[in-house]
């Protein structure tokens, strides 16, 4: 159960983040400043779905691994904590810095600026994210069968 959840939250926020940043990179390319006002309004609404989504992965994924020590739960462990810094420090207040500038029309240095660093710490986040589902892909076609499974050995 602990997994199945740990696979639905991971998957949530990985699509999360993916439909923010095209989004934005989208409207941000394509739109007019209010398409990118109500994208980045969006996006802020999103986070409602993101930090819940990302704090089961977190833990369903602590609690799945225990005390393993195989190099790819390390190595996991240590993107997740870097994708949590990234979103807690990064992320969110350029959310709501990109969103509060956009509501106002205030499309200057500032806006760009933060722009940028919210779309390079995005696409950050996306390739470690992919990382991670790349290796837990790997670690769930490794382990072992359940233990009512027939055992097929002589």
């Amino acid at each position: 159960m602990i997994k199945r959840l740990h696979v639905i939250a991971a998957a949530t926020s990985f699509v999360t983040v993916l439909a923010s940043w095209l989004s934005t990179v989208l409207a941000v390319l394509l739109g007019s400043h209010r398409q990118i006002a109500d994208t980045r309004q969006a996006v802020v609404w999103g986070l409602f779905v993101l930090v819940p989504a990302l704090g089961i992965a977190g833990l369903t994924g602590s609690a799945a691994a225990g005390g393993a020590t195989d190099p790819r739960i390390i190595a996991k462990r240590h993107r997740m904590l870097f994708i949590a810094g990234v979103g807690l420090l990064i992320l969110v207040p350029a959310a709501l810095l990109l969103d509060g500038l956009a509501s106002r029309g205030e499309f200057g240095t500032l806006f760009h600026t933060a722009q940028a660093v919210d779309s390079a710490a995005g696409a950050i986040s996306l390739a470690l994210m992919s990382l991670n589902v790349r290796d837990g892909r790997r670690l769930a076609s490794t382990t072992s069968p359940p233990e009512d499974a027939p055992c097929t050995s002589p």
